[in-house]
């Protein structure tokens, strides 16, 4: 995983736990998963509307 290792991913998560707190890590956590979810729909919206423009210029063509 991009070349990081689990000694690495360790002192990342230390740094992370020093700077935020152990209170702030579930809302962050939350945050981050709610985001990674609203950019994935946005993406398949996308897909949907990119999907129905062909298809219109396809039947005017």
């Amino acid at each position: 995983m991009f070349g990081i290792g689990s000694t690495e991913l360790i002192i990342i998560f230390l740094i992370i736990l020093v700077i935020f707190g152990a209170k702030k890590l579930p809302e962050i956590g939350s945050g981050l998963g709610k985001g990674i979810t609203n950019f994935k729909k946005a993406m398949k919206d996308q897909d949907k509307i990119g999907e129905k423009s062909s298809s219109e210029e396809d039947t005017k063509a």
